[in-house]
């Protein structure tokens, strides 16, 4: 091509799982020495057989063809509002909610609102590689706070604190976390809103896999707090949670304001969540509570075993975090 492109886009790397599943393009290997693909984590299983009858039904409504608003249709989002309410023991209002093409266009939605060509993000080192990418493409400047081995992964607030500047728009952190695992405790979660407000900056948390915490830990109480919307902005994917990542089923999760502001962007970016996945969200949100808890805890059982088979005193690596889907060495 002889034009020029954005000099943004033109510096940003190529996905790494494109790149990775590229090396083995065309190979073919033995069986008895399979190749295992660690590159996405994704549930292997599938969704349950009594989502996929609802969806086969839903099919053949002549609406599900069509628009819904851009934000979602209400009842969806108010199926979504409860299913936070019981996960968290509060949640955002349908108003605070806009159903989005999987985590990865809330995350656009949230950077487009908040941040201008030049502006800076905090973001915790190891950090997900497309919201790296995705800052760097809007010509926002990711400012890295160092992984500190001690710490397992865990952000620490003293050094965050001291990477914002005049420029900063948000802390970012992913919790758990990918690519270490490692889960954000509540009362962390809220120093790091309380640095948030004190800035007056946001927080944003991307919660993508906040299905497969151990134990049914409530993630944190944010939500609780009336004015949680001044500083905190939530991503979520549906997708992770309910095996459904083909559907690409995620929600930004902010103020009213907030929320009014992004629909502007979504309009322009993809107008609304597919209306099928809205219904596939909506069925698991009423119906899945307990397919969700099982598969969490099957998620722990790997894990486990996983981790018992790395801390082996003959293994030469040292996991240094894990938990969920993910372990860092």
């Amino acid at each position: 091509m002889r034009f020029a492109i954005s000099p943004h886009i033109e510096k940003v790397h190529f996905p790494p799982i494109s790149e990775v599943k590229s090396w083995v393009e065309g190979r073919s290997f033995a069986q008895d020495k399979p190749l295992i693909d660690l590159c996405q984590a994704v549930p292997d299983y599938a969704p349950p057989p009594e989502l996929l009858d609802h969806l086969k039904e839903v099919v053949e409504d002549p609406l599900t063809s069509r628009y819904t608003p851009d934000e979602g249709l209400a009842e969806v989002r108010e199926a979504v509002a409860a299913w936070y309410r019981r996960r968290y023991g509060a949640g955002p209002g349908e108003r605070e909610i806009c159903l989005t093409i999987g985590a990865s266009q809330a995350f656009w939605l949230a950077m487009t609102v908040l941040c201008r060509e030049g502006d800076e993000v905090v973001v915790q080192t190891p950090y997900y590689f497309d919201h790296a990418m995705g800052l760097e493409m809007m010509g926002v400047r990711p400012v890295y706070a160092p992984f500190d081995e001690a710490k397992k992964g865990l952000p620490d607030l003293d050094v965050l604190a001291s990477l914002i500047t005049p420029k900063t728009r948000a802390l970012l952190l992913v919790t758990p976390s990918n690519p270490t695992g490692a889960v954000i405790a509540p009362e962390a979660v809220r120093a790091l809103f309380e640095l948030a407000r004190e800035r007056n900056i946001a927080l944003v948390l991307d919660e993508t896999y906040n299905a497969f915490i151990a134990g049914g830990v409530v993630p944190h109480h944010l939500f609780s707090d009336p004015a949680w919307g001044e500083h905190f902005v939530h991503i979520a994917s549906f997708g992770k949670t309910f095996s459904l990542t083909g559907y690409r089923a995620g929600a930004l999760v902010a103020s009213p304001g907030f929320i009014h502001h992004a629909i502007k962007a979504q309009d322009t970016m993809a107008v609304c969540q597919p209306r099928i996945t809205q219904q596939a969200v909506r069925f698991g949100c009423s119906r899945l509570d307990n397919w969700t808890v099982d598969n969490c805890d099957m998620m722990q059982r790997r894990h486990d075993l996983f981790r018992g088979q790395f801390i082996r005193t003959d293994n030469p690596f040292e996991l240094v975090a894990s938990g969920g889907f993910f372990a860092w060495r």
